[in-house]
């Protein structure tokens, strides 16, 4: 691939373009406000200048509901030899292409299983989709170099190919994504109107629960909207399973020891097939998950303080696996939670200690 166009500047393309600059393809820029698509070139992400002729690949980064029109539009002007769009709804845009009446040879669906919170091309990165799944959805009419070309997309953005059926892929994202996306919604919602002195007790679980939460409402309604059907079915899984819920948390208010009891089984249901869920969460570079000890360092709010605790981890031969922090409310202080091996924990613990950290057991 030596050229490509990206029409959509957001964060999802302007990364992909970020991370084609960098592997040395030319990339022209493309979007619906102007502005958006010349803060993306002044990033580093290619040129706004129109290509002189087709390019090898259009990548199409708009929105569910407007896919199909972005890339219609696309096909129509010859822009590239090949297209694809990187939505996170497969099967409507595919539909909507089909009912025009357009050659789909040369057109592929795919979905890069990376974002953040934020939106917009200033929180773009090259770095975003590496080591992530890169969802593909070819049908027998796909042609083969259109595949190719989006199998080196995929490759130079660091990315790992997977090849799904679309329809099978809009289900498995209204069940990792979308419906989760929802769920932090709602439990974020309790905390609008919450008492103050409640709110100003959270910690690290709800801070969990509600991170995605933040995301832009705007673009979540296009992604609920090309998705409604598996995303509401889910919904009401879980409603029926909140509604066992609330009744086991009542028979736990009864003054029947019968209830109690089964109120109490009720909710242990609930706790361990929750359990049983978790432990089925992709681990580190998406293996299977693994149990890692923790070792507890309290830390001041100062600058470096992150940069010594993982020097000095290194310095100790321990390979710190993920990290979490916790702060503490109205204290210029935190609690740093370093995840290692279990063999590593004793040895990062004593190194700790003895270069004066405040190891908490």
């Amino acid at each position: 691939m030596r050229t490509a166009l990206v029409i959509g500047t957001g964060l999802i393309g302007t990364s992909v373009a970020l991370a084609l600059v960098r592997r040395g393809v030319v990339v022209h820029l493309a979007d619906h406000d102007p502005e958006q698509a010349r803060t993306a070139a002044a990033l580093g992400a290619g040129t706004d200048e129109e290509p002189a002729g087709p390019v090898d690949l259009a990548v199409v980064a708009a929105p569910p509901m407007h896919v199909a029109g972005v890339l219609a539009d696309a096909m129509h002007r010859k822009a590239a030899y090949g297209y694809l769009d990187v939505a996170s709804v497969k099967g409507g845009p595919r539909r909507e292409l089909e009912g025009l009446g357009l050659d789909l040879s040369r057109y592929l669906g795919t979905h890069p299983m990376s974002g953040r919170e934020k939106s917009g091309p200033l929180a773009a990165s090259a770095e975003l989709f590496e080591g992530r799944p890169w969802v593909l959805t070819p049908t027998r009419d796909t042609d083969t170099e259109v595949l190719n070309l989006a199998l080196e997309l995929v490759s130079l953005c660091r990315a790992v190919p997977v090849v799904m059926d679309a329809d099978a892929h809009d289900r498995a994202v209204a069940l990792v994504s979308h419906m989760p996306h929802l769920v932090s919604s709602l439990v974020a919602a309790r905390l609008e109107h919450a008492e103050e002195s409640a709110v100003r007790l959270s910690g690290g679980g709800i801070r969990d629960v509600t991170r995605i939460a933040a995301s832009d409402p705007r673009m979540w309604i296009d992604i609920f909207s090309a998705n409604p059907g598996p995303v509401a079915e889910l919904l009401s899984d879980v409603a029926a399973d909140l509604d066992e819920t609330v009744r086991a948390l009542r028979a736990l208010e009864s003054a029947d020891t019968e209830k109690r009891k089964a109120g109490a089984a009720g909710i242990e249901d609930v706790l361990r097939r929750g359990n049983a869920g978790q432990v089925r969460v992709p681990g580190k570079h998406g293996s299977a998950p693994r149990v890692y000890e923790v070792v507890a360092v309290l830390i001041d709010d100062q600058p470096g303080q992150l940069a010594r605790i993982f020097a000095d981890a290194g310095r100790a031969g321990v390979n710190v696996e993920d990290v979490r922090i916790e702060h503490a409310t109205g204290q210029q202080a935190g609690l740093v939670q370093l995840m290692v091996e279990p063999k590593a924990a004793p040895v990062l613990s004593a190194a700790l200690r003895e270069r004066g950290w405040a190891v908490r057991q």
